[in-house]
């Protein structure tokens, strides 16, 4: 009997079946809640964009990747109407496109959010999803 290979990288577990597919691969990772999906959300301008379930963010100590967006802006991406899968591939779809100031990563932005693409991960070229910034003005208090 053939034993299944399972390659691993800084994420965790690599899901490779995923390719063009970010809606199954964010609900995967949301079940996983660890590893990475090779090239899950593709933009043409950029090309394939990796999906990631990171734990600890070693500048913040806080979560990063998908795990980050959903603990900072989950609630607040239900409120608009979206589920987390149908929200992430629209941003990164539609989004206006630039670099950051240092050029390590690419900025999508809509209207209300700002979605984060960072270029490298653990000194190697890497395009995955690092985080997202809700843009709309909060009330004052």
């Amino acid at each position: 009997m053939a034993t299944k290979t399972t390659t691993q990288c800084e994420f965790g577990t690599v899901y490779d079946q995923f390719k063009g597919n970010p809606k199954q691969a964010i609900k995967h990772l949301l079940k996983t809640k660890e590893g990475e999906c090779t090239a899950a959300l593709f933009r043409a301008d950029i090309g394939y964009i990796d999906i990631v379930w990171g734990e600890n963010n070693p500048k913040t100590n806080n979560g990063y990747g998908l795990k980050h967006i959903i603990d900072k802006h989950g609630e607040t991406i239900k409120s608009l109407g979206f589920n987390i899968e149908d929200f992430i591939p629209i941003v990164v779809q539609f989004g206006n496109l630039s670099v950051s100031k240092t050029g390590e990563e690419y900025i999508l932005e809509s209207n209300m959010f700002r979605v984060v693409i960072e270029k490298f991960a653990y000194g190697k070229s890497k395009q995955w999803l690092l985080t997202a910034f809700d843009l709309r003005k909060k009330p004052k208090k």
